[in-house]
């Protein structure tokens, strides 16, 4: 195993060694190139978990960034979090970069590969099925994903628009609480707490936070999307202690 610490400093050994190390603090073990005529998209995801940025080397990627911003189990996440190597019995030395890493409430780590099935050759294969072996050595949970489904995927970028604290406002939080609290259509429970443009920011950060819930599965969010109480999650921003105290256990 390779990564690249918070320090920045450089580190080998063992995964079953390495493991308790807080991979969502470190540094990306590889860079992410840019150039003339590339056909993915890199940039920066700005995660309310981590309360910073996230590189991420593909639209594909940063959308399931965002599917892990928004999962009220995920205290940490980092991009490129550490390299492995092993040697196959048939492919011989192979080396692999999963591209993210996922701390959980309970400190248990997620490691997430991302990409479609009409992309994945032979040797990827063999290196996603050896990942997935040497996570769950140490307890971890290993996920291949590809495309997120289209209306999740549409719901969740509207909602991430929303997701800074900056646009919430405890006053209105507090009435949409009560208004949602025996289920209300959205925009019906927004109007009945004052004007609209100012009441649908907080309603949307609270759907983020998972303080009120709607079905972003069926169909587009709409003024009808009937909203109903969620469970209380955490703000986003500032999850060192939370993971901290994830991976002592």
């Amino acid at each position: 195993m390779r990564l690249v610490g918070p320090d920045g400093a450089k580190r080998e050994g063992p995964l079953s060694v390495m493991w308790p190390v807080r991979f969502e603090s470190g540094v990306p073990s590889r860079s992410f190139p840019s150039y003339r005529g590339q056909r993915n998209f890199t940039g920066w995801y700005w995660s309310a978990t981590a309360g910073g940025h996230v590189p991420y080397e593909s639209w594909l990627e940063r959308d399931h960034l965002m599917r892990l911003d928004f999962d009220s189990e995920v205290v940490g996440v980092a991009a490129q979090p550490f390299g492995l190597s092993w040697r196959d019995s048939e492919l011989g030395p192979l080396t692999h970069t999963p591209d993210l890493f996922a701390r959980r409430t309970d400190g248990t780590g997620l490691v997430v590969d991302v990409r479609p099935d009409d992309r994945i050759g032979e040797r990827d294969a063999v290196k996603f099925a050896g990942t997935r072996d040497a996570c769950a050595l140490v307890g971890w949970e290993y996920e291949r994903v590809g495309e997120l489904d289209p209306v999740f995927a549409a719901n969740l970028r509207w909602l991430a628009g929303f997701r800074h604290a900056r646009v919430m406002r405890e006053d209105t939080a507090a009435a949409l609480r009560r208004v949602f609290a025996g289920g209300a259509g959205l925009l019906a429970g927004a109007r009945a707490c004052g004007d609209p443009v100012h009441v649908l920011p907080v309603v949307y950060h609270l759907l983020w936070c998972r303080q009120l819930a709607v079905d972003l599965e069926s169909s587009p969010l709409s003024a009808s999307a009937w909203v109903t109480p969620g469970r209380v999650a955490r703000e986003g921003g500032g999850d060192g202690d939370a993971s901290a105290a994830a991976v002592r256990g």
